[in-house]
């Protein structure tokens, strides 16, 4: 008898539907799986027969043949498990689902005794099945949070193979799992141990950092050892505000392929923030790997990527940012497919301007000699330098102003940044983008205008500087951000004049 289940599988962030195909005739007994499955599904032919003899099942002694369809496409990962057995118990005759299998879709890993583990990507697996009209999935028990987020399917979560066939038997006395997602809850303010009012003598750099997360803009600090440059990026989070529904949705999708989701998460809802050492190779920055994965930068998508000690990341490293700051996404190249992950990222970097750390120090002499003050500068390159939109110097802190009480606090810092993401948030509304980072040539021509005097300004300030055009647009987004904490609708010179100043440091570099 030929038996068909419905499951689905993931590209990337993107699902897809799977029909598992199962025919059993007489010949010598085999159990075959075909359609391009990778070795996990070929070690599961073992896991599934014993599986259904422990569930209290009879594993067929005939010729058994599997088709995982489309053939075409690679199927990779533990999921398919559940559905082969089901299908085998069909093709077998020793259930008769009261369900026809195009309504219902059906994913999850087997062990030995019958019961179902968790398997990663299954929010995907759920979106996929309801794009194709599928209106009922069972799912395993421990995935039922993140799955239970889509709204318009019906998510039945079981621990065991003998609970998905009770299921399929009687699927009118089964009752759909529900997680009740209340946006509101994303606008919850996180506590964190931290405060920027514990980072004395720095309100400079504490403005060019509010400055940087209220536009979502990348950001450079450089200063000697023990200025303050990872306390003060660490401190980051405490300032960032909450992530809409859309982005936390995004977000959890790639936290559900990369399976790093706890059990019973439904939503990420706090912005991610990455810290990858810097010995971290080019592949876990970036995603790749025999079975592609999401790398840092997209773990860190709509969140900050934060990387200390910068120059001593492999050069190879930082120039595989290149794409993702500019495009807000990677694309990871195979023979048979290409896999795009979005990777839109706020990056902070902190480094030291020399080998031993005192160059542009007014507290202690520099030890490094040019050529080798040169070669550990050199590490960025040119290309990379230019996509950091604020740049900024982090001096050592003097007694005096160390014991100083005029120092902001991180709510003090959020509430600002709140007030300037909501302004962007109404100026793109309906033009996909969210921050003022985000704008392309149009956009900046459009929501950047200048007057005479402030264009003057900035041409100036182009040829001393002998900026970029990339530079010149960066200035220009960084002044409308500015702007926005100022709560000023127009670009003024003096908003000019400080996002300039953050481009200086460029310059002392070179």
């Amino acid at each position: 008898m030929l038996a068909k289940v419905l499951t689905s599988s993931y590209l990337g962030i993107k699902g897809y539907i799977v029909t598992v195909e199962t025919d059993m005739s007489n010949g010598l007994p085999s159990f075959d799986i075909v359609g391009l499955p990778d070795a996990t599904i070929k070690e599961a032919k073992e896991r599934i027969r014993v599986a259904i003899k422990n569930s209290g099942f009879e594993f067929p002694t005939r010729k058994i043949i599997v088709n995982l369809a489309p053939a075409s496409t690679r199927k990779e990962g533990s999921s398919f498990d559940l559905p082969v057995a089901i299908s085998v118990l069909k093709s077998s005759e020793q259930i008769n689902p009261k369900i026809s299998p195009y309504e219902v879709a059906i994913i999850g890993e087997l062990s030995l005794d019958g019961s179902v583990k968790r398997v990663d990507g299954a929010l995907l697996m759920t979106i996929a099945a309801l794009e194709n009209g599928i209106k009922k999935i069972i799912v395993p028990y421990e995935n039922r949070a993140e799955c239970s987020v889509v709204r318009g399917i019906d998510v039945f979560p079981v621990k065991t193979l003998k609970e998905a066939v009770e299921i399929l038997d009687d699927p009118q006395s089964a009752t759909p799992y529900k997680v009740e997602i209340d946006e509101m809850n994303l606008l919850d303010i996180f506590t964190y141990d931290v405060d920027f009012s514990e980072v004395k003598g720095q309100e400079y750099v504490k403005r060019a950092v509010e400055v940087a997360v209220a536009g979502m803009h990348n950001l450079l600090l450089i200063g000697p050892p023990g200025s303050g440059k990872t306390m003060i990026a660490q401190r980051i989070p405490t300032i960032l505000p909450p992530m809409t529904f859309e982005e936390s949705l995004e977000v959890t999708k790639i936290y559900s392929c990369a399976g790093l989701l706890k059990d019973g998460q439904a939503l990420i809802t706090a912005r991610p923030f990455r810290s990858p050492h810097h010995t971290s190779s080019s592949i876990a920055i970036i995603g790749g790997g025999k079975i592609p994965k999401p790398g840092e930068v997209s773990l860190a998508h709509n969140g900050v990527l934060f990387l200390d000690e910068f120059p001593e990341f492999d050069k190879k490293t930082i120039e595989v940012l290149r794409q993702p700051l500019e495009d807000g996404y990677v694309t990871i190249s195979r023979v048979n497919a290409s896999i795009e992950y979005p990777a839109r990222f706020m990056l902070v970097c902190s480094m030291n301007p020399c080998k031993c750390g005192y160059f542009l120090s007014d507290e202690r002499e520099c030890t490094c000699t040019p050529a080798q003050i040169k070669q550990y500068l050199g590490r960025i390159s040119g290309p990379i330098l230019d996509r950091i939109d604020v740049q900024v110097e982090v001096k050592s802190v003097k007694l005096e102003n160390f014991n100083s009480s005029i120092c902001k606090d991180s709510a003090a810092m959020r509430k600002e940044v709140e007030r300037a993401r909501q302004i962007q948030l109404e100026r793109f509304k309906g033009l996909g983008i969210f921050y003022n980072s985000q704008m392309k040539g149009s956009l900046v021509n459009k929501f950047c205008k200048l007057s005479k005097k402030e264009k003057q300004l900035l041409e100036r300030a182009f040829t001393t500087l002998g900026l970029s055009l990339r530079g010149y647009t960066k200035i220009l987004k960084v002044a409308r951000t500015i702007a926005d904490l100022e709560g000023s609708e127009e670009i003024k010179a003096e908003h000019l004049q400080e996002a300039i100043s953050y481009r200086l440091l460029e310059r002392r570099l070179i």
